[in-house]
């Protein structure tokens, strides 16, 4: 008994302690979607990598400014650790959001374009990827044959997703918290330890 207390000691002294590898919870499927400077973008371009997606438009009216500030918060973290995770705003509002547009809103918020890329395309592309490929809520308020009219107004999940080399979604974290920052960095950093 006293082997095992001084073994149990030592460990977390050491801070070497068990840890359970991140869960698994959906692949993120293909998409060809247009960066804010005009190029295409696809999944493959993040193949190998682990990355980071948020979904924001750059008239919301609610948290999509905070959730583009806590992405502007992980990218800075992510460049004080040295750590190549690149990061993903899919935009909710394609019709609006052209490439100069997002541009613009990526500038007004300190975005480093050769780390952190704002995609556009088809609407529904994006609206599928989002329900089918992230596995997170969006809607645009139109009338729909299962609810009717709409409230006409852009809705969706405020959520970050951590997604892996394979195109594995690891992780949700709730973009309006505060700590939101620190706590996907460390888990990309658990990600990027994995495979080395």
């Amino acid at each position: 008994m006293r082997l095992a207390l001084l073994i149990v000691s030592l460990l977390l002294l050491n801070g070497c302690r068990h840890r359970e590898p991140l869960p698994s919870f959906t692949a993120v499927p293909p998409f060809a979607l247009t960066a804010q400077d005009g190029r295409q973008v696809t999944r493959d371009d993040y193949a190998g990598r682990v990355w980071i997606a948020d979904f924001v438009f750059t008239n919301c009216p609610g948290p999509c400014p905070m959730l583009t500030s806590h992405m502007r918060d992980v990218q800075n973290l992510l460049e004080e650790r040295s750590l190549d995770v690149p990061l993903v705003s899919f935009s909710v509002d394609p019709e609006t959001d052209t490439p100069e547009v997002l541009t613009e809103y990526g500038k007004t918020f300190g975005a480093d374009f050769t780390r952190w890329t704002f995609l556009t395309g088809g609407k529904q592309e994006i609206y599928d990827l989002i329900l089918h490929g992230f596995l997170l809520a969006v809607s645009d308020g139109a009338v729909t044959p299962e609810y009717g009219a709409g409230p006409g107004i852009i809705t969706h999940s405020t959520r970050f997703a951590l997604v892996d080399q394979n195109g594995e979604v690891r992780g949700y974290y709730h973009g309006e918290e505060p700590t939101v920052a620190a706590e996907i960095v460390a888990d990309a950093e658990r990600l990027l330890a994995e495979s080395r």
